[in-house]
């Protein structure tokens, strides 16, 4: 099977946070690998993993990380295929030093970002990215949006029937 996103995080207690974008991915029929890449404890399987990531048919990369963060820059720096950053609220700062480590990177290794713990956006950007030259899953795409849209007129339809004349 060929993988077009991976999906890498620091430590298996980043998996719930990072299911997120595995499971909007998967509605989206997006096939991706997941896999736990240490930028600190497995290093030579992130330079591999990354290194190799291209030549697998991999297009985007997601790197989760708390703390420090040095996923999502490592990986950046070892490929030029875009890498987006999720922070995880890990520590005692709940994400925020995971955000700013992602957000300063040195000119010429950029990391896109999402917000702390939004694995969802990273996986909808990462298929946006991937819908530049794919124009079914640009409709896919389309209709989840579509059915955000729904959702929020529903939740207003409510909201606006139950208020008293």
């Amino acid at each position: 099977m060929s993988f077009e996103v991976a999906i890498i995080m620091g430590s298996d207690s980043d998996l719930p946070t990072m299911r997120a974008a595995a499971e909007l991915l998967d509605s989206l029929d997006v096939a991706y690998d997941l896999d736990i890449v240490s930028a600190h404890r497995t290093p030579d399987k992130l330079y591999d993993y990354v290194g190799t990531a291209e030549a697998r048919g991999i297009k985007v990369i997601i790197a989760g990380a708390g703390g420090a963060a040095h996923l999502p820059g490592m990986a950046a720096a070892l490929t030029v295929l875009p890498v987006i950053g999720v922070p995880i609220s890990a520590t005692k700062l709940d994400g925020m030093d995971a955000l700013l480590s992602i957000a300063q990177m040195p000119a010429g290794v950029p990391v896109a970002s999402v917000a702390i713990d939004n694995a969802c956006n990273a996986g909808i950007l990462a298929a946006q990215m991937l819908a530049i030259s794919d124009l079914e899953l640009r409709e896919r795409l389309r209709l989840y949006k579509q059915g955000l849209r729904e959702k929020v007129e529903a939740k207003s339809a409510a909201v606006r029937a139950a208020q008293k004349p």
